[in-house]
């Protein structure tokens, strides 16, 4: 193996596809750090993931609203192993699914802890933060 082989590539986070027809305007609203959501125009049935049409009652007229980023800990689960090369450095870290104040539920990172172990918990309110 020679010596150009054997330097190491400092590894990359793995993003989403940010063309996708569905999810698309969420992307981009996300550069101007918020955090969108659908409401069906019929029924007012919350709608997440982004999609074409309302889980509730399958119309076309979802609305796209805005969420404040506040929310709870429905569950958590705390990362101490990572196959991926970019996160082997983060471990342990804490995912989430944070029950927005305005419906929503969704799989997030926690952030802003030093100990995932011992500073999150079911029923934690949480707060969006972004990365840059």
């Amino acid at each position: 193996m020679s010596e150009n082989n054997a330097e190491k590539k400092t590894p990359t986070r793995p993003l989403p596809k940010l063309t996708e027809l569905d999810t698309g305007e969420f992307w981009q609203a996300t550069a101007n750090k918020e955090f969108r959501y659908q409401q069906c125009a019929n029924c007012g049935t919350i709608v997440w993931h982004p999609r074409a049409h309302c889980t509730g009652c399958v119309d076309g007229d979802l609305q796209w609203q805005t969420s404040a980023g506040k929310g709870t800990i429905y569950s958590y689960s705390v990362v101490r192993l990572s196959y991926h090369p970019f996160f082997r450095t983060k471990v342990p870290y804490a995912v989430a699914y944070v029950d927005l104040d305005e419906g929503p539920r969704f799989l997030t990172n926690v952030t802003g802890v030093d100990d995932p172990l011992t500073e999150v918990s079911v029923g934690q309110r949480v707060e969006l933060a972004w990365e840059e």
